[in-house]
């Protein structure tokens, strides 16, 4: 299949996005970062805004619709996390069934046409920066970081001082089963001695 990458990244960035919501605490959902309380999102509205965002963008621009409330009934990180996991998890199958002509195709995107192509590019990039933002939140938090792409500062520090990727969970089905028993994340090794920045003394 001529986009079989699209298809294949958007799974993995779907378990990235699983991952980082695994690494908060149950009390840090409303927490939002000092000195911007008032103008950034807590990890619980950056939770609603994937959930929503990604079921209209997918409804309205690929025609995929899971046939489900975005959200789930009880706003709580584990209930999000298993209503986003089935969602994402049939948007990626039916996403197996579209052809070549399918993803070329130009759709409206908002106030423009777009090919189906262009606009997941975008759609990957928005739920990446989206995330970016979450997972400074947990540093801000103290929290431990796992691997999103690549080595964290938590699982070894930097490549150049043979750090590994360690991620919180092997797949989605093991995240959901740690996390509804208070978590079963892997075990971080933390930086080492060595500098886990590229310019430490600045």
């Amino acid at each position: 299949m001529e986009y079989k990458f699209f298809i294949d990244t958007y799974d993995t960035e779907r378990i990235k996005t699983l991952s980082v919501w695994s690494m908060f605490k149950d009390d840090d959902l409303f927490i939002r970062p000092h000195p911007l309380e008032k103008k950034d999102r807590s990890p619980l509205e950056h939770m609603v805004h994937q959930c929503v965002s990604e079921d209209k963008w997918f409804c309205n621009m690929f025609g995929i619709d899971v046939d489900a409330p975005p959200l789930p009934e009880k706003e709580i990180r584990l209930e999000f996390i298993k209503r986003y996991a089935e969602d994402s998890g049939k948007r990626y199958e039916m996403l197996k069934t579209k052809d070549k002509t399918w993803w070329e195709e130009k759709v409206s995107f908002f106030d423009t046409k777009r090919s189906r192509t262009w606009i997941m590019l975008r759609r990957i990039a928005h739920t990446a920066h989206h995330r970016g933002e979450q997972t400074a939140i947990l540093r801000i938090l103290g929290r431990d970081v796992y691997s999103v792409y690549g080595p964290s500062a938590d699982s070894g520090g930097l490549p150049q001082n043979n750090a590994k990727s360690i991620y919180a969970y092997p797949d989605i089905k093991s995240l959901i089963e740690g996390e509804s028993k208070g978590g079963l994340k892997a075990h971080l090794p933390g930086p080492g001695d060595k500098a886990c920045t590229e310019r430490p003394d600045l």
